[in-house]
């Protein structure tokens, strides 16, 4: 019999077995025994789609209303007249042609991508370099925009992408341990509505089916969906 490790022992029997409401799994990630660093708060939704159909594959960004408890480093892909505008909302860097050759030199600092739909000329040259890490600007996932500055607060505030997995389950950060219970409960919240929200018409029978939060460190708590 494997031999649990003191914190798995220690948070053994703890987690409820019943599904809590928002407002009672915060608090319950509390009563674990907590780690030495800020832990990030994460949920999962399990939903009933089926992800091979292509009008059920669920893909987009969201913004909590609290923030996340990280900064997110951004790259802008904009016209000069833009440029020093996205500099100053948060892009760690910014330009048409003289990112493209930047990132294709291997510079690759940078979490996520925004451009403004006349630069995606220019992007498609970075496709088979951005597409296999995630980073290629995408029109659903938001990243495509005209407002590129708007998108560059957003994304630098912690907005961040999300994408049904082969599964049909969905991950999000819902911020930091510290954060205080009100304002967990709240970006829990938000993110519940936004699923419901982009419900496809296509999908049949239970939608929401399971939903869980955990900490970095913790077994996860189910909640009430």
């Amino acid at each position: 019999m494997p031999k649990l490790s003191k914190r798995r022992a220690a948070n053994a029997g703890i987690a409820p077995a019943e599904p809590l409401k928002p407002q009672d799994a915060i608090p319950a990630l509390r009563r674990f025994k907590a780690a030495k660093f800020d832990e990030t708060v994460n949920v999962v939704v399990n939903l009933g789609i089926d992800p091979k159909q292509a009008d059920q594959a669920l893909r987009g960004s969201i913004a909590m209303p609290h923030g996340i408890g990280k900064s997110v480093r951004v790259a802008c892909f904009c016209n000069p007249d833009k440029v020093e505008a996205a500099l100053e909302a948060g892009a760690v860097a910014a330009g048409a042609d003289d990112l493209v050759e930047k990132i294709d030199g291997g510079w690759f600092d940078f979490d996520v991508a925004v451009a403004s739909p006349d630069m995606m000329r220019v992007v498609s040259r970075l496709g088979k370099v951005l597409g296999p890490k995630g980073l290629m600007p995408s029109p659903k996932a938001g990243t495509v925009t005209p407002d590129v500055v708007g998108a560059v607060k957003e994304y630098s505030a912690g907005k961040q992408e999300y994408r049904n997995d082969a599964g049909g389950n969905i991950h999000c950060v819902l911020g930091k341990l510290s954060f205080g219970d009100d304002k967990l409960v709240e970006n829990l919240q938000h993110f519940l509505a936004t699923i419901e929200k982009i419900r496809p018409s296509a999908a049949k029978g239970q939608y929401l089916k399971r939903c869980v939060v955990h900490s970095t460190m913790s077994p996860a708590v189910p909640v009430a969906v």
